[in-house]
């Protein structure tokens, strides 16, 4: 993986070099109860406090990355939207997504939270976020989320500073290999199933034994390429966007058994499965029909992750400090 600075960078300069990192800090006004706005101040590694200036924007660290430390002081999207203006609404929606699991942005955030984020905009405009963290005034914890690929797995995933991953994950999932969970049942209006992100032609499968009932059915505007295939408990199982459908009409299909490949055809701007459960009308949430389970990192890979990962904790951590100041 390439960090936007090098592995074994120290807060305060490399080798004795004379080195200025430009780093974005937050100070909180008080006033009473109430807490203004969010305000922007930049810093100069080795400067004292009084030399700071306020700034408008977020800080290139490298290259094109960039780090936020934001109080907020509406909503998230608010909040990112202010410190970025191009990009604030996207980055809200990928970090909200880092902590859907435990965290619902609508409901639990709070005035005066604390949000962290080590990003940059990548070349399809969508921001990509390296590391994270949310301070939760409601739930009294530190969330945090760092991108990194373990050794047993095709894509890097996000962690938290303990070593367990920030998503849960289906048990006997309908794709074994993807990047991330990027939208849940309802999280939006009219979101019936599960999204999946994951390269055009990673494999899906059925998790359990059933009958195949359609294939490209519906609009292949919306849909695209799909599969239907029912369940031996009746549960009708979806899956849409598919660059290339492998099962056929009538075909009977056990746990394990491909039914089609990750694409990103009909309605999607990205690729990624739609995995949806319904029985009648009704939508069954995928999360309480499979049940979840959290993965932790063995002990064996721990020494890499925090030596990969700790210039993001060490650079969250210092300029926390100083913003305390």
């Amino acid at each position: 993986m390439n960090f936007p600075f090098d592995i074994r960078w120290p807060i305060v300069g490399l080798l004795g070099c004379s080195m200025a990192i430009n780093v974005v800090f937050l100070i909180e006004k008080i006033s009473g109860n109430d807490v203004d706005s969010a305000e922007q101040i930049e810093t100069v590694v080795g400067a004292s406090i009084e030399q700071v200036e306020p700034i408008q924007e977020p800080i290139t660290i490298s290259e094109d990355w960039n780090v936020l430390q934001l109080r907020v002081s509406r909503s998230l999207s608010q909040t990112f939207t202010k410190a970025a203006p191009n990009h604030g609404s996207a980055l809200s929606a990928v970090y909200s997504r880092l902590f859907m699991f435990d965290i619902n942005m609508r409901r639990d955030l709070q005035k005066g939270d604390l949000v962290e984020v080590v990003y940059k905009i990548g070349d399809d405009g969508i921001p990509d976020i390296a590391a994270a963290r949310f301070h939760s005034k409601k739930k009294k914890k530190t969330f945090s989320a760092y991108r990194w690929q373990a050794p047993f797995d095709n894509y890097p995933s996000y962690w938290s500073s303990e070593g367990t991953e920030a998503a849960y994950r289906l048990k006997n999932s309908p794709i074994k290999a993807y990047e991330q969970i990027t939208s849940l049942l309802k999280d939006r209006p009219n979101h019936k199933g599960m999204d999946f992100k994951a390269p055009s032609g990673e494999p899906t499968v059925s998790p359990k034994t059933g009958v195949v009932t359609r294939v490209n059915f519906g609009s292949y505007a919306y849909n695209g390429g799909c599969v239907e295939v029912k369940f031996s408990d009746g549960v009708l199982a979806k899956y849409l966007h598919l660059s290339e459908v492998k099962v056929k009409t009538g075909q009977s299909v056990r746990a394990g058994t491909v039914v089609g490949l990750v694409g990103n055809t009909g309605r999607s701007t990205a690729p990624h499965l739609h995995y949806q459960l319904d029985k009648g009308r009704k939508n069954i949430d995928p999360i309480d029909y499979h049940g979840i389970q959290r993965r932790s990192l063995p002990a064996s890979s721990m020494s890499d992750f925090m030596r990969e990962t700790s210039p993001y904790m060490d650079l969250f951590d210092q300029r926390s400090s100083v913003a305390d100041l």
